[in-house]
């Protein structure tokens, strides 16, 4: 496994590779502006935007879409669960990867449920995971409790991974009383503060450059500047840690300005984040092939002077080395950021909304699905250390839908939140135009009785009046 490293020299036809076999990693020397230019017999261009840039008499432009080189994709785990590096090895325990592969059945479990319950009308939205799994909960499994982090909507094995209970995913989806938002946001649009989440927003990555301001605040804190940001691992955590922000976001996202000046922010600032984009070879319709020609996500790390690596993410011990490291690096120095591809394939639909059929071939799906996904990868491998076998795995199965039934049904009989949290939250006091607006919907729901049923809210109709009575 080697990180790329923007230190290195772009030349024509392809990025030269640095082996972490053959050198420790280095950091990229910091840029400082020159007042001289150049001299006569100089041996390199000593210009303040390209320091390290030789001299050359030969006219030839940089062509990498003409390239049969690309960068390599890191992987631990063969198809098969063979282990390729044996000195390398998978790093964990049978007893923590049990734990990894039971949340991903239980992430997939909840996908297909929860996808069959819109269908049924009963959940207005959702969004699958299939065949992504092991890169939310491999990288989850990979960081510190305390480190930040912003995903997009396609995360839900961090969450699960992190400790966000089947209860909290299915009160959010409801959008009841007990729901973390109070039923302000759309489905799959989680949150917690208490597991130094962020909220998912439905704007196209605005997390990007949200997670490299964190991140500098994160590096702030780290060399003691400020004072500790978000909430601690445990209630009994009282170890000061040095964090980072983890940043997720799928290709499509790539494409948005947001993502370029996050990354260029992050590294001319040496912020300790960690991006992790998830190629799964579809931006809800648009393939690859129509949104870009170079080599993926991970080229455009050189460019940004970021440390790169590619990684097969249907490997979650590939996912998890990875992002060990990463974490390593982005706490080097003070702080760097580190851009990780992981490669995926989405086997589902974008979401609820969508019929890839339109756009993709069925067989193509069906093949994915057959020949790799990360669940089977692993399974394969803990039934070649022989600990996991068929028995085990209906089981598995048969009690993780229950499980999942049971939260799916109390979640659904729960009442919604209070209408006066539709004014709530905002402000520290109820301005007067609030108010004004509260007084107008309190008249309209008096007059209009039949036509606003709120038996299924708590408080019912008298919510709105008890924020009206408060000064």
């Amino acid at each position: 496994m080697s990180f790329r490293y923007s230190a290195r020299r772009l030349r024509p036809q392809g990025l030269a590779v640095l082996s972490s076999r053959a050198q420790p990693f280095v950091r990229a020397p910091t840029w400082q502006c020159r007042g001289v230019a150049s001299t006569a017999n100089a041996e390199k261009v000593l210009f303040p935007g390209a320091l390290n840039s030789e001299f050359t008499s030969k006219l030839e432009f940089l062509q990498p879409s003409k390239s049969k080189d690309a960068i390599s994709t890191y992987r631990c785990l063969n198809q098969y669960g063979e282990v390729i590096d044996k000195k390398m090895g998978a790093d964990t325990t049978d007893g923590e990867a049990l734990e990894l592969y039971k949340n991903m059945v239980k992430l997939s479990v909840m996908d297909l449920l929860m996808f069959e319950a819109q269908r049924q009308g009963r959940l207005s939205f959702y969004m699958v995971s299939a065949g992504e799994e092991g890169i939310a909960i491999g990288s989850a499994s990979a960081l510190h409790p305390s480190d930040v982090i912003f995903t997009q909507y396609r995360e839900s094995g961090v969450y699960l991974q992190r400790g966000f209970t089947l209860a909290q995913f299915m009160n959010q989806l409801f959008a009841n009383s007990s729901d973390n938002g109070l039923g302000r946001n759309m489905p799959v649009h989680y949150g917690s503060k208490e597991l130094n989440i962020h909220t998912i927003s439905s704007t196209l990555a605005t997390q990007i450059p949200h997670a490299a301001g964190a991140a500098y605040a994160l590096k702030l804190q780290n060399q003691g500047i400020v004072g500790r940001i978000g909430a601690p691992a445990s209630s009994t955590d009282t170890k000061e840690v040095e964090r980072v922000a983890v940043c997720f976001f799928g290709e499509g996202a790539a494409s948005e300005g947001d993502f370029h000046a996050a990354l260029n922010i992050a590294a001319t600032r040496e912020v300790p984040c960690i991006f992790i984009c998830r190629n799964n070879g579809y931006a809800i319709s648009t393939p690859t092939s129509d949104q870009y020609r170079g080599d993926g996500i991970a080229s455009r790390g050189a460019g940004y002077g970021i440390s790169t690596l590619r990684v097969d993410g249907n490997d979650i011990f590939a996912v998890r080395h990875a992002v060990k490291r990463a974490r390593e690096l982005a706490l080097q120095d003070g702080g760097r950021p580190v851009l990780i591809e992981a490669m995926a394939y989405r086997v589902g639909h974008h979401s609820t909304s969508d019929d890839s059929f339109a756009y993709r071939a069925r067989v193509e799906v069906e093949d994915w699905k057959r020949r790799d996904n990360p669940i089977t990868r692993l399974r394969k491998w803990l039934e070649g250390r022989g600990v996991w076998d068929d028995a085990k795995e209906k089981e598995l199965r048969s009690g993780t839908r229950k499980e999942v039934l049971k939260a799916f049904e109390e979640a659904e009989k729960a009442k919604k939140p209070s209408i006066k949290n539709a004014f709530t939250d905002v402000w520290e006091n109820i301005t007067e135009e609030q108010r004004a607006h509260m007084e107008e919907m309190n008249d309209i729901l008096k007059r209009y009785p039949k036509e606003y049923d709120l038996e299924g809210y708590e408080g019912g109709a008298k919510g709105l009046e008890e924020l009206l009575v408060k000064k």
